[in-house]
């Protein structure tokens, strides 16, 4: 199961959050975003466990309680949404006259 973790302090690193869920059971992977740009933690990230039962208990027990100094939000991650299909969104160029690019 994927678990979207929100709220991290920013300086938590992904090995500490690997241990806060191996409390547990089986951690595949853990994902901090960082700012590519910055390179500075997005305060979210995401951890994989391979057994939903584990990954059910580590959502109820971590969600709403106190690590590294902030508390956290932890909830089942939801699918990312693919670009396929209709809809749009982004700029569409039309128009603009005499603009130089």
């Amino acid at each position: 199961m994927n678990i979207f973790v929100a709220k991290l302090n920013y300086e938590t690193e992904e090995n500490d959050l690997r241990e806060l869920f191996e409390g547990f059971g089986e951690v595949d992977s853990v994902k901090i975003i960082m700012d590519k740009f910055t390179g500075n933690s997005k305060g979210f990230g995401f951890v994989e466990m391979p057994n939903d039962d584990e990954a059910n208990n580590a959502i109820r027990d971590l969600n709403e309680q106190e690590f590294d100094g902030r508390t956290i939000v932890v909830k089942k991650a939801r699918p990312k949404e693919s670009n396929s299909g209709g809809g749009g969104g982004g700029w569409s160029g039309g128009g603009g006259g005499n603009r130089r690019y």
